[in-house]
């Protein structure tokens, strides 16, 4: 029986000829990822097992992120524990204020991931860089002091659906609406520790930005991680970020999927999530029942310059509703950067928004941007779990960056063609 992408990729960096669903493996990394809140607990576990030094300073990323600038003297703390393992141990590649971004957005941009690498790290949202044809998950902590050290973790090798993409976009459907049809079709626990691989001619019509996007919110599925095979779009995001050498993995015709999900741009519309699970997806048009306190642009899975682009497209000559908070968070300070190049940064600030530098912040419900109870917000990050944002009875209704755009000029959830 043939291999899939994920399981080609597993059985190189375990150093065997195949894998198969269900076997464990040990398998090298190439890189293993922390972040200011997961990467304290990963050092405490490195210094209590006794560890004396890292497998690669290169290969080890830390991305202070949550919590940054930090807010109290708690992140205060752990940011400072972080900073002082780097600089003991040499990490090249320690990102703090000034050089972060959120980490997702941060490591595809700095040529961090290439194709056929494994990727772990002590973040959910990992498997964004299965985009890029790389195998990445997220694991525990205590996973990643043990890596950080040893530069291999272990593995159950997870079995596959495929999602066979066909069609074209219509307008203003982006990868966060394909992502969130999807999970409405197959649930929260649809893809439970399986691989999400996706095919067909329409990832075509993908940009890269819309990849990162799918793959991020596989996890959002159950998914132990989610992968694109590298074409030409892959090559072309790659150029002038990775000149290392890397190799692309294929499926083989006869692998083996557990199932196939069939999906078709077309029928594809701007789409939201509403509480309290992403799986709750419903069309943009039907919400205008539902008012909002609050928008937010931004996170790892929307704060790439094309995610600023389509907000700014939907904002440009409208102010938000009075009433109506609009946050918007460039994921990195490239992003940052060329948000002002652009004219972004003015036409959100002529809009009512204010515009944050690079943090995770509400997503998580730690700051810049945390509700109170009763309130809604329209966010284009990952998960609306109950209190995801603040007070356990507020709500957060997940979409892409031009429905919260669109949603914040109205003062209730809305499709683009409502104010454009």
């Amino acid at each position: 029986m043939g291999m899939t992408m994920t399981q080609k990729i597993l059985a190189r960096h375990a150093g065997l000829p195949e894998v198969h669903a269900g076997q464990l493996i040990q398998a090298k990394l190439d890189l293993v990822l922390g972040n200011d809140i997961t990467t304290p607990v990963a050092i405490n576990e490195f210094e209590s097992a006794g560890f004396s030094k890292v497998f690669d300073t290169d290969k080890i990323v830390m991305v202070m992120d949550h919590f940054v600038p930090n807010k109290d003297i708690k992140s205060a703390t752990q940011c400072k524990q972080c900073r002082t393992f780097a600089r003991k141990f040499g990490i090249t590649h320690y990102y703090d204020v000034g050089t972060m971004g959120i980490e997702h957005a941060l490591l595809p941009e700095q040529g961090l991931v290439a194709p056929g690498e494994a990727v772990i790290g002590a973040d959910s949202h990992t498997c964004t860089y299965g985009a890029l044809g790389a195998f990445s998950t997220g694991v525990g902590s205590t996973d990643m002091g043990a890596a950080m050290s040893a530069g291999y973790t272990w593995f159950k090798v997870p079995a596959a659906i495929r999602v066979n993409v066909t069609g074209k976009k219509r307008p203003y459907v982006s990868g966060k609406d394909v992502i969130l049809t999807l999970i409405g079709k197959i649930g929260v626990d649809g893809a439970l520790y399986k691989s999400l691989e996706f095919s067909g001619d329409g990832l075509s019509e993908l940009t890269m930005a819309d990849r990162l996007t799918i793959s991020n919110m596989a996890i959002e599925a159950g998914g132990k991680n989610g992968i694109f095979p590298v074409d030409d779009i892959t090559r072309d995001y790659l150029k002038g970020r990775v000149s290392r050498e890397w190799t692309a993995y294929y499926p083989d015709d006869d692998a083996e999927y557990e199932s196939v999900v069939e999906m078709n741009l077309y029928e594809i519309d701007c789409t939201v999530s509403y509480p309290h699970l992403p799986e709750n997806a419903k069309p943009a048009r039907e919400g205008h029942d539902v008012k909002i306190d609050q928008i937010v642009i931004g996170s790892c899975t929307n704060g790439k310059i094309e995610d600023m682009e389509a907000a700014a497209n939907i904002l440009k000559g409208h102010h938000i509703a009075d009433g109506v908070r609009g946050i918007i968070i460039p994921a990195t300070m490239t992003v940052y950067r060329e948000c002002m190049k652009r004219g972004y940064t003015d036409i959100f600030l002529d809009a009512g928004c204010v515009v944050s530098t690079p943090t995770c912040g509400p997503c998580l419900g730690g700051y810049m941007g945390i509700l109170a109870e009763g309130e809604r917000c329209v966010s284009t990050t990952n998960r609306n779990f109950v209190g995801r944002m603040g007070h356990v009875k507020s709500e957060v209704y997940l979409a892409s960056p031009a429905v919260a755009a669109a949603s914040g000029i109205t003062g209730h959830i809305s499709h683009p063609e409502e104010v454009m």
